[in-house]
């Protein structure tokens, strides 16, 4: 009767605890709900700030009305093709003249409060200045602006519209609002939680989809050139050199096609840069930007496919990261962390497996030529870090098979394991050196494990692609 009793107090508690949880949780995923999103202040192109740097009306810089491009919208690389516009007007913003407003002592308060928005000295400006590109926005673009209020930069989050003309600088972030010189910095928040507050002087406008705004983040090399595309003729293509207000501009055709690369295997970074030459611009399933070490598995469309001038070619990842995450750096920079002493120890037990994933993970073959030819071993090797631990449980049975060493007691086996000894045939030598904990168990279990091992080594075989494919 008294463990009766106790039973029905202990269940009790138990299920009093389990509510407690589920309310607990409800609650927190009530909270992520609630979470106050990032306020956002519309700024329409050709209307004038209340707090701007420089007097607009002296024609410092000029906006045009651009039909905003339907794209990903989320995180954009500083350096993507056809991310900025350009045209064939001389300028459309005067550097020269916001040099001379910020280097007038008479300014000096203005120019104070500009370097510091910028972190730079006033010393830096002229300097700065000639760094920085002008361009033309061709997507709605979240930035944090500045006005001048009190002699002092105050910053707030701002969607600039299409067709703003800005300065971007040699990492391709906007730098400068040309029409009014208000300092731009990048937008810190999540794009895909903001509110945007829209008014009677900047009002909704044609074309706004919330989906498709942007937000720059640093190009992930020096930035020597920008590919930009004609506001007014989009068929023409522009190749501004940083630093340059348009003299020394070269065109091309944005008709022409260009193939998608072979990017499985290569660096979410190398695979970014490969195609930034080719043309094309990136896109990412998860919304932010993946580590640049991360795999990439796959890409949409597929290697081979052609595409026009700044089409966006979306990648998948190894482990799906996004924007800087650590949990994606373990398994997808296994190119570069492919020495660790965890991949070194069975090296011997995951070449077999990760001779077959690549094609079937890729899908086209293998790395891009440009960027990945020299770090195809890379993918080779790196998969190994992530499929050793799903065979780290059977090196007793994936030991037998290097046991070929021996040539009376292994000639059986061979023809069993029938396709892994051939691939294997090199790296056997590296097979004893993982593996020379065994042979104790080889000279006798070793004649009766392989015939029941060999299934269990083709188990992982099939199994290893699941591991290196994952998204």
């Amino acid at each position: 009767m008294a463990l009766r009793v106790f039973v029905r107090r202990a269940g009790k508690s138990a299920i009093r605890k389990i509510a407690v949880l589920v309310v607990f949780v409800l609650a927190l995923s009530g909270c992520d709900r609630d979470t106050p999103l990032f306020v956002v202040r519309a700024v329409a192109s050709g209307v004038p700030s209340l707090a701007p740097f420089f007097d607009e009306s002296q024609g410092l810089g000029r906006d045009q009305q651009v039909r905003a491009q339907t794209a990903p919208g989320g995180l954009q690389q500083g350096d993507t093709p056809g991310l900025y516009g350009g045209s064939k007007q001389p300028t459309i913003c005067d550097v020269e003249r916001l040099r001379e407003f910020l280097t007038d002592p008479a300014n000096e308060r203005k120019a104070q409060a500009w370097a510091t928005a910028l972190s730079i000295t006033t010393a830096e400006i002229p300097g700065y200045l000639d760094r920085l590109t002008p361009v033309l926005l061709r997507h709605d673009t979240l930035v944090k602006n500045h006005d001048y209020k009190k002699e002092k930069a105050v910053p707030f989050n701002a969607l600039l519209q299409t067709g703003i003309a800005i300065l971007v600088d040699a990492e391709g972030l906007p730098a400068v609002k040309c029409s009014c010189g208000n300092p731009l910095r990048p937008f810190e928040g999540d794009t895909t939680r903001i509110k945007v507050e829209f008014d009677d002087r900047n009002e909704e406008w044609k074309g706004y989809e919330k989906a498709s705004v942007v937000a720059v983040r640093p190009a992930t090399r020096t930035v020597e050139r920008l590919a930009l595309v004609d506001v007014e003729e989009p068929e023409r293509g522009i190749n501004r050199p940083v630093g340059t207000t348009g003299k020394d501009d070269t065109t091309f055709d944005t008709r022409e096609r260009r193939a998608v690369p072979n990017l499985a295997g290569a660096t979410f970074g190398q695979a970014s840069r490969t195609l930034a030459d080719k043309g094309l611009a990136v896109a990412f399933e998860g919304g932010g930007l993946p580590p640049d070490g991360a795999e990439v598995t796959a890409s949409d469309p597929p290697a081979g496919t052609e595409l026009r001038f700044g089409e966006y070619v979306t990648l998948s990842v190894a482990g799906g990261t996004s924007e800087g995450s650590s949990d994606g750096t373990s398994t997808p920079p296994g190119t570069s962390q492919s020495t660790p002493g965890p991949s070194d120890s069975k090296p011997s037990t995951s070449p077999p497996s990760t001779s077959t994933p690549p094609p079937s993970s890729s899908g086209s073959g293998s790395a891009g030529p440009s960027s990945s030819g020299p770090t195809s071993p890379g993918p080779t090797s790196a998969p190994p870090s992530s499929s050793a631990p799903p065979t780290s449980d059977r090196p007793p049975s994936s030991a037998p098979p290097p046991s070929t060493k021996d040539p009376t007691t292994s000639s059986p086996p061979p023809p069993t394991t029938g396709a892994p000894p051939p691939t294997t045939g090199s790296p056997p030598t590296s097979a004893p050196v993982t593996s020379s904990e065994p042979p104790p168990g080889t000279s006798a279990p070793a004649t009766t494990e392989p015939a029941t091992d060999p299934p269990s080594t083709g188990a992982p075989s099939p199994g290893a692609p699941t591991a290196s494919t994952t998204v």
